[in-house]
């Protein structure tokens, strides 16, 4: 499961380190309001998709909570069907969908989780509700 904070989910995004402050200073900024995730990533955790109107606690490398968010939207398609304006509101500054494709791939593959086309993707839209450091 993942770590709870004052009653939320946790969000971390990336691998720690300088990823996931790279990716969390985005949200903060207002320039990442997406994140992609595995359906396996889900089923090993024990954890359920979020869903619309839920607030996640965005969290740094030690579990401290950095901001929080909330979802604006869910959707569950094949790594080949992920859209680019889903890509691009992930705000990492890819310049297509081929580079966002590309670039995820290779993530996942350094994590242990390689994809393939027909992958599920968990595509989750969000908004920032506050900031707190």
């Amino acid at each position: 499961m993942w770590p709870r904070i004052d009653g939320l989910r946790s969000l971390a995004l990336g691998t720690p380190g300088e990823l996931r402050a790279r990716l969390n200073s985005l949200v903060l900024a207002g320039a990442k309001t997406a994140t992609a995730g595995l359906t396996d990533e889900y089923a090993e955790e024990g954890e359920e998709l979020e869903h619309v109107g839920e607030r996640l606690a965005l969290v740094d490398d030690h579990d401290a909570p950095v901001g929080v968010v909330e979802v604006t939207g869910v959707d569950v398609v094949r790594f080949a069907e992920v859209p680019w304006d889903f890509a691009r509101s992930e705000g990492e500054g890819d310049r297509s969908i081929e580079e966002w494709r590309a670039g995820h791939a290779a993530y996942w593959a350094r994590v242990g989780t390689p994809v393939t086309d027909d992958s599920q993707i968990v595509c989750v839209r969000f908004r920032l509700v506050s900031a707190r450091g």
